[in-house]
């Protein structure tokens, strides 16, 4: 599902406070919803994607992801709640999220073939954790 662009508000506050408080809450026990962001570079992020992991040593069992065109989805207070509602629907006990952005936001062989993407032109040559030169 595609957002557009929403100016930041208290609603947004809320409920994308309401996910980094529970992430806070460090391990309570599983299944455990992982939240990852995505952008052309370090500072905007365009795709936000959740995975539920139910047990130790299991894989993700569901995964959804959302997408904005403009602007960055870490302020888009309706991704925030969708995602609050994702997670409790699959009853998530924990929530681990990524402090930063850790890559681009299109999927090497579903998006583009090769080794980087042809459109984030930022990622070309970095560690998508660090953001950092690799060669």
């Amino acid at each position: 599902m595609i957002h557009g662009l929403r100016e930041p508000s208290m609603v947004e506050d809320r409920f994308l406070k309401r996910l980094r408080k529970k992430a806070q809450k460090g391990l309570r026990g599983w299944p455990i919803a992982t939240v990852a962001f995505y952008g052309p570079n370090l500072s905007q992020a365009t795709k936000v994607a959740v995975g539920i992991v139910p047990s130790e040593n299991a894989e993700v069992a569901e995964l959804r992801d959302w997408k904005v065109d403009r602007g960055d989805i870490r302020s888009d207070p309706a991704v925030a709640r969708e995602i609050l509602v994702f997670i409790e629907e699959h009853q998530a006990r924990s929530v681990a999220i990524t402090d930063g952005i850790i890559g681009c936001p299109h999927q090497q062989g579903i998006d583009y073939d090769g080794e980087w993407c042809p459109v984030c032109e930022f990622w070309h040559g970095r560690d998508r954790f660090t953001g950092q030169r690799v060669h």
